[in-house]
Parts: structure tokens; C-alpha cells; sequence
């Protein structure tokens, strides 16, 4: 079974039988998920009021919610109910909309980020996992996990186009430019590059085992994909369309992200995050974080880097030049987080 949602049921478990459970929900994890329903949570609420402030959109899968965490204070907010198991998430470049995936509902739902209310929300068939929104914010990209395509759904108006991808299609980058598109195909061991313009697939790149979330950097220059099952980070050479680098990190790395000039990995099995200097590649630090780390974000200035702590339902900031823990926020049942999820209030 393909991995997604089994973190609801791991974390019963963990609850019920402890370490030895935990440990056989990671493995289950890493190469399985339950079937899909269909079920969806049409409720919507705002618990709090806007502030000027940065914020963390965290989707909470356990709790079937989205945990949005002021980062000011480092405190949730408000919650608004998601249903369909909610994973992914992306936040537009403008701060406007946070869009969130369900891959048990089969929905993506549209969030206005002012007001913390749910705008709408589009059907996407089989199993919308990541996803990411193109730079002007009228387009969102969404992988299909089971039915190994891309997903692009133009707001407006809605309509809908898809491109074949890898196996298990997994993360989604845009780069800056918005010209090029990287989806991590998990089961074939590789990245999928499509032409934004002619939505279109263009090269396919293998890496190590198993991709799941993947990262462009700020010059468009260089992909990133966090392999799962070969533990490292294969760095691609996006003009040549090459591995040019491979970085060994901890157990089960998940998402990379780019800040202060370093690569940063979040390590599931490791309850830690690699750090490696991202011109020299050479490892930097190891930070002990929660308990089975998933989501990786930077805020808009790229001093913090934010860990979303699946088992331990906590989001940790860490300065990104001295790599030390800020701070934490408590969240809902299970976040996620998986995609870029940080609103810059400037």
C-alpha cells in the first residue's frame, strides 16, 4: 500500500502500544496507505481574528483541520475544519489564498489567508497529494498520487488539465520563474520536468530511492528531492538535468528546504533535521526536533526555518544562520505540512 494516510492509524497505535507500534507505522509509512473514501467535512469556521503577522498554514491530518500558528507568538490562531484527511499545502507568493489537498476527499480547498475562510472548494480525482501554486497565484499545480499525472487547475473559472507523470507522484516545485515544474515520482526512483507553457513532460531525471518532497532554489538553477528509502537528497542540475550531488542525511529524510545559504532535511525516522552547507555541500549540523518531522518552510526573509512535528502535533522555528530552536507551537492531531505553508505578512 502506497504511503498517505496511515498516519492516523499509526498514531492510534503509537498511543495504544507505544514505541514498538511507532516503529511499524513508520515503516508503513514509508511504502503504504489505506485505500481512499470519499468522505468530506463541508463545516467551516474562524476562530480567531486576522493579525499582521507571518503564519504557518499547518494541515493537521489527524484532526482533519488546518492549524494556522501566528509565528510572532508562536501560538495557533485558529482551525478551520478541512475534511478528507488534508496533507498538502501551498501558499500563494502574494500571501492571498492557501490552497490544501485531501486525498481521501478528493478535493483541493481554497483558502482566503486574510480572512481564514474557505473560498471554495474543487474536485481533483484520485489522490491530490502535493501541490503548488504558479508565481502570478492563477494556477495551482496538484500531483495525483494514484493516477500518475500532474494536475492543473486555473482558478479562474476552474478548468482542469493534466500531464502523465511518474509513479506515486509525490511533491511539486515550481520554479521561481514559473516556466518549469518538478514532481517527485516515488515508485519510479525519479523526478518528472514539465514545461509549464505546453504543460508538457519534458525529462525525467532519476535519483535515489524513493523522492517524496522536493525543493527549487531562488536562481531556478538546482532541484532538490528528499529520498526516503535511500536516506539522502539527490541535488539536480536543472539545465543539464543531472544529479550533480548526493547528500547522506538521517533516517527517512522527507522535504528540504532553502535558507541562509543551506540546505536543511527534515528526518523522519531521526526526529532530527541535516543540515549541509548548499555550496559546498559539506554536512553543517544535525538539530534534534519533535518526534517524526515532516514539513520543512522558510519565512519570507529566510531567517527561520519551520519544522511541522508530525507524532509530537508541534511546529518548531530555528534560526537559519546559528541553528538554534526559537521556539514552539502545539497544533492539531498530526500535521503535515507537506509543501510550502508559510504566509509573509510583508
Amino acid at each position: 500500500m502506497p504511503a498517505l494516510v496511515a498516519g492516523i492509524h499509526a498514531k492510534t497505535m503509537r498511543c495504544v502500544e507505544g514505541k514498538a507500534s511507532k516503529r511499524f507505522a513508520r515503516a508503513w509509512m514509508a511504502g503504504t496507505s489505506p485505500a481512499m473514501t470519499a468522505s468530506v467535512f463541508l463545516s467551516f469556521a474562524i476562530l480567531a481574528a486576522p493579525a499582521l503577522a507571518d503564519e504557518a498554514f499547518v494541515t493537521a491530518q489527524g484532526a482533519d483541520a488546518l492549524s494556522i500558528v501566528d509565528l510572532s507568538k508562536m501560538q495557533t490562531v485558529a482551525t478551520l475544519p478541512i475534511g478528507g484527511k488534508p496533507a498538502g499545502v501551498a501558499v500563494s507568493r502574494d500571501g492571498a489564498r492557501a490552497f490544501i489537498t485531501s486525498p481521501e476527499g478528493k478535493f483541493l480547498t481554497v483558502i482566503d489567508a486574510a480572512s481564514r475562510t474557505i473560498e471554495k472548494r474543487i474536485p481533483v480525482e484520485g489522490g491530490p497529494l502535493g501541490v503548488a501554486a504558479s508565481p502570478d497565484g492563477k494556477r495551482v499545480y496538484v500531483a495525483d498520487l494514484y493516477g500518475r499525472r500532474l494536475v492543473e487547475i486555473v482558478l479562474a473559472g476552474g478548468a482542469q488539465r493534466s500531464v502523465g507523470v511518474g509513479a506515486m507522484a509525490s511533491g511539486v516545485a515550481v520554479a521561481p520563474d514559473g516556466k518549469t515544474i518538478i514532481v517527485a515520482d516515488r515508485d519510479d526512483n525519479a523526478l518528472s520536468m514539465i514545461d509549464a507553457a505546453t504543460f508538457s513532460r519534458v525529462a525525467t531525471i532519476p535519483v535515489g530511492k524513493h523522492p517524496f518532497g522536493v525543493t527549487i532554489d531562488a536562481a531556478g538553477a538546482r532541484a532538490y528531492s528528499a529520498n526516503v528509502e535511500s536516506d539522502d537528497v539527490s541535488v539536480v542540475d536543472l539545465a543539464s538535468r543531472t544529479v550533480v550531488a548526493t547528500l547522506k542525511c538521517g533516517s527517512r529524510p522527507y522535504t528540504v528546504a532553502l535558507a541562509k545559504g543551506r540546505v536543511f532535511v527534515a528526518n523522519q525516522h531521526a526526529d532530527s533535521v541535516s543540515v549541509f552547507d548548499a555550496e559546498s555541500l559539506a554536512p553543517l549540523e544535525t538539530i534534534k526536533v519533535g518526534e517524526y518531522p515532516e514539513g520543512l518552510a522558510v519565512s519570507g526573509d529566510g531567517a527561520r526555518v519551520y519544522v511541522a512535528n508530525w507524532f509530537s502535533n508541534e511546529l518548531w522555528a530555528v534560526d537559519a544562520q546559528t541553528l538554534k530552536v526559537l521556539g514552539k507551537a502545539e497544533t492539531g492531531d498530526g500535521p503535515r505540512a507537506f509543501g510550502a505553508f508559510i504566509r509573509d505578512a510583508d
